[in-house]
C-alpha cells in the first residue's frame, strides 16, 4: 500500500492510498462520533443525522443529490454505528472532484427543511420497524443491551420510535453542532488518485468545518445479564455471550483468532460439532466487538423449539471447552482464514478506504497490514488462554427472542458456564 497523510490547519486528517491499476476511486469522511455519544433521551439522533444529511443542502435538492451522483455512475452512502459515522462515495476517478464536493456539501451545508425531515422520520420508523420484524438481527441490538444496560454503549443505534417520533429539528442540528468536528474526523480515500490533489480539494472544501469540539463519553461498563420474550417464530434466535475485549488490547488478536476458530467457519468447532454432529441448528457463529474501552464476545445460534432445551447446554459445554486450548491444525486454519481475509480485502478499493480511515481514528497511525499479518501469526496457545480466562471474571450475557418455552433459566445457564 502506498499510504500518505496529511493534516489540514483546521485539523481533519488526510489518509490516501494510490492504487494507479484501477479506473476507480473510493473517498469518504469518517467521524469520531456515534451512538455512544447521544443523551438517552436523544437516542437515535446520530442515526437520523445521518439520513438527513442526503435530504438537501443550501445549493442542492435531495433529488440533485441522487442525481448527480447517478449521472455519472457513482455510489453514495452512509452508515452510522456506536462509535463512529461514516459518509462515503465510489466513482470514477475522474468524478473524484464531484465526489468530494458533494460529501463536503452534505456535512457543512445540510438545510433540514423541515417537511423532509418529517418524511425521513417516517422512513427511520419504518426502518426500525423492519429491524425489529427481523429476528436474526434485533437479537444483537437485546444482547447488547443487556450486556451494557441502562448507559449508552447499550442503546440501539437506530433509537426507539417514541423518541424517533419526538426527535426535534434543533436536537438534530445541536448535536451536529456540538459533535462534529475536524479534529475529530478522517478524510480518506483509495484508488487512481493523486494524494496532492485530494488534500488541495480538502483544503478548499473542508475547510470551513469546526477545528475542535470537546464531547464526553459515558463509559462502558459491562454488566451481563438475561433478556429473553417469546415471539410467535419457527425459530429460536439466541446469542449467548461474555464481556471482551478493547480495540487497543494486546490480546485482540488472540481474541479474533480465538473466535474464528472457534465459530468462524464451516471447519469450526461449533458448526462442526452443533450443527454437523448434532443437527441442532441451520446456522452458528461466533463473532467478537471490540470498542474502545470495551468488547463483548458472543455466539449467536438458531435453532427449533424442540432443539432449544439440548442446545443451550451443549454451547455452555463448548464454551467450557475453550480452555484446553485449541489443536494445532484449528489454529493453522483459523490464522489463515483471518489472512485471507484481510488481503483479499485490500483488493476493494471501498475495503481499503474504510479500513484505513477507522485504523487512523482508533490508533491515530497508518493502517499497516504486514503489521496485523505479523500480529496474527504471533498468536499462541498461551495468548489464547489468557483471553479465555478473562471471560471467566464477569457474569455471561444471555438474549433469546422467539419459542423460549423450553429454554432453561438464566440461573441454570450461569451454574453451567461457571463449573
Amino acid at each position: 500500500m502506498t499510504t500518505r497523510l496529511a493534516t489540514l490547519s483546521n485539523g481533519l486528517r488526510i489518509v490516501t492510498d494510490r492504487i494507479p491499476t484501477v479506473d476507480t476511486v473510493s473517498l469518504g469522511l469518517w467521524v469520531d462520533v456515534g451512538t455512544r455519544h447521544e443523551a438517552p433521551e436523544i437516542n437515535g439522533v446520530a442515526h437520523f443525522l445521518e439520513h438527513m444529511a442526503f435530504k438537501g443542502t443550501e445549493r442542492r435538492s435531495a433529488r440533485a443529490i441522487a442525481e448527480e451522483i447517478e449521472a455519472v455512475g457513482g455510489h453514495l452512502n452512509a452508515y452510522t454505528s456506536r462509535e463512529s459515522t461514516a459518509y462515503y462515495a465510489k466513482v470514477l476517478k475522474e468524478d473524484t472532484t464531484l465526489a468530494l464536493d458533494i460529501l463536503s456539501d452534505i456535512l457543512l451545508h445540510s438545510n433540514f427543511e423541515p417537511a423532509e425531515m418529517e418524511r425521513e422520520r417516517q422512513v427511520i420508523l419504518q426502518e426500525i420497524g423492519q429491524a425489529n420484524d427481523t429476528p436474526d438481527d434485533i437479537i444483537f441490538d437485546h444482547f447488547q443491551e443487556r450486556a451494557f444496560p441502562d448507559q449508552a454503549m447499550g442503546r440501539p443505534v437506530l433509537g426507539s420510535p417514541e423518541i424517533i417520533r419526538r426527535l426535534s429539528r434543533e436536537a438534530v442540528i445541536g448535536y451536529l453542532r456540538d459533535h462534529y468536528s475536524a479534529g475529530r474526523m478522517v478524510l480518506s480515500a483509495s484508488g487512481n488518485l493523486q494524494h496532492e490533489r485530494i488534500v488541495e480539494l480538502a483544503d478548499r472544501l473542508l475547510s470551513e468545518m469546526p477545528a475542535e469540539r470537546a464531547i464526553s463519553t459515558e463509559a462502558a461498563r459491562y454488566t451481563g445479564g438475561e433478556f429473553r420474550q417469546a415471539r410467535d417464530l419457527e425459530q429460536l434466535h439466541i446469542v449467548l455471550g461474555f464481556g471482551g475485549l478493547t480495540l487497543d488490547d494486546p490480546d485482540y488478536y488472540a481474541a479474533s483468532v480465538l473466535s474464528t476458530a472457534f465459530g468462524g467457519g464451516m471447519s469450526s468447532r461449533l458448526f462442526q460439532e452443533v450443527r454437523e454432529k448434532r443437527g441442532l441448528v441451520y446456522t452458528i457463529n461466533s463473532f467478537t466487538h471490540s470498542y474502545r474501552d470495551g468488547g463483548l464476545f458472543g455466539i449467536y445460534a438458531g435453532t427449533g423449539e424442540e432443539e432449544a432445551a439440548e442446545l443451550v447446554p451443549v454451547l455452555c459445554d463448548e464454551t467450557l471447552r475453550l480452555a484446553d486450548g485449541f489443536s494445532e491444525s484449528e489454529l493453522a486454519r483459523a490464522k489463515a482464514q483471518m489472512k485471507a481475509g484481510l488481503l483479499m480485502s485490500l483488493e476493494s478499493t471501498g475495503a481499503r478506504c474504510e479500513q484505513m480511515a477507522q485504523y487512523l481514528l482508533i490508533h491515530g497511525t497508518p493502517f499497516d497490514p504486514p503489521e496485523m499479518v505479523k500480529r496474527i501469526e504471533a498468536v499462541d496457545d498461551a495468548a489464547i488462554a489468557r483471553v479465555v480466562s478473562r471471560w471467566r471474571d464477569a457474569p455471561p450475557t444471555l438474549a433469546a427472542l422467539g419459542p423460549v418455552g423450553a429454554l432453561e433459566d438464566f440461573a441454570r445457564v450461569e451454574a453451567r458456564l461457571a463449573a
